[in-house]
């Protein structure tokens, strides 16, 4: 037992340090990046380094796989170079019996880093969205609630509000829709209802309208007129409202199924986030993956001047399964593949050869 403390403390440290290290580069690169993407736009120093630092945490969950197979390696190595893994051995202990620990620990950070670093990361992502918004003057145009689905649209003109209870997967396409325009100093103007509007060059396209005038005197009812066709302008267009979804990242994992459900309920594809969060909860196993081909590859002692070589595999390899998981989860984004398996099948295939490559050398 004190030995299990040992190795898996020493996984912990390893796991620690290479993260900070991680997290120093990754500010001060995130800075020089956005230097220069904000160089024209009079943002100040106080703004660079706010926006470097809430970027920095999405940053980091992208890589902490990597992150996990540099301490193991790190670990491994610190081990075979103090003989504490031949001590060990000498002391009855199976190889495979050594990693039960460091896998106990690596588990144990990947449900904290789902469970605990992915709101951190979602909050951070959403607010360096706000911040960047409002340096460069744009913003989302569309918002998800258990009421329906929410649009804007403006100009110098005034601003329209439109809220649907059902869309096409594009959200070009909307039902059951209503529309409140809003003038330049901001009282509503007028509220038009249609069965149906659909998105075409500048303008929407209403069937069945009926519209009420709101900025007279007289009884919006009375006065209210109906058309079987309408169009009214619009500075949207189909790809700003794809763009306003989000990334899937900036949600928390907490709030992601209720998202999922209000995108199916709004007539829009949950195939992205689905997959996302499948991805989410198969993370905690990765890291151990990670910490398997890590040790497959340097959990020996190292003679003979092969050390160079043996870390250079464990990160190729790992390189290797990181890449092959990011493409299972292009083809699930794709509806190519189901959710469940673009993210736990390439997991699972890894851990298992990972398994494999340690038995082959224990047994050797």
């Amino acid at each position: 037992m004190i030995l299990d403390r040992y190795f898996g403390w020493r996984f912990a440290r390893a796991f620690v340090t290479v993260f900070g290290i991680f997290a120093l580069l990754v500010v001060f690169i995130g800075m020089a990046d956005t230097l220069r993407r904000f160089a024209d736009d009079a943002a100040g120093f106080g703004q660079i380094l706010r926006l470097s630092l809430l970027s920095a945490p999405e940053s980091l969950y992208q890589i902490l796989p990597l992150i996990v197979i540099i301490a193991a390696i790190s670990m491994f190595l610190g081990l075979a170079r103090t003989s504490e893994l031949v001590v060990a051995r000498a002391a009855g202990r199976a190889g495979l019996r050594l990693l039960v620990a460091p896998c106990i620990v690596a588990l144990a950070l990947g449900i904290i880093v789902v469970t605990v670093f992915n709101p951190i990361v979602a909050a951070t992502s959403r607010q360096y969205e706000a911040d960047v918004a409002a340096i460069e003057g744009t913003g989302s145009v569309l918002a998800f609630s258990d009421t329906g689905l929410w649009l804007r649209q403006g100009n110098a003109a005034g601003q329209t509000v439109i809220h649907a209870n059902g869309a096409d997967l594009s959200g070009t396409q909307l039902s059951d829709v209503t529309f409140l325009n809003f003038g330049p100093d901001g009282l509503p103007q007028a509220r038009i209802k249609a069965a149906a509007a659909q998105l075409a060059d500048g303008m929407w396209q209403l069937t069945d309208a009926k519209s009420w005038p709101l900025s007279g005197d007289g009884n919006p009812e009375a006065l209210a007129t109906l058309a079987v066709t309408a169009a009214i302008p619009s500075s949207l267009t189909a790809d700003e409202i794809r763009n306003s979804f989000g990334t899937p990242s900036s949600i928390p994992i907490w709030e992601l199924p209720a998202f999922i459900d209000r995108l199916k309920a709004a007539g829009f594809s949950a195939q992205r986030h689905q997959v996302w969060f499948q991805m989410e909860l198969s993370q905690p196993v990765f890291f151990v993956t990670m910490l398997l081909t890590g040790a497959g590859f340097t959990m020996r002692p190292q003679r003979g001047g092969k050390t160079g070589l043996n870390v250079m595999l464990a990160v190729l390899v790992a390189f290797g399964v990181y890449f092959v998981r990011n493409f299972a989860q292009i083809l699930g984004d794709n509806g190519d593949i189901p959710a469940a398996l673009a993210a736990w099948a390439p997991t699972l295939a890894a851990t298992a050869l990972a398994l494999g490559l340690l038995l082959e050398r224990e047994e050797a």
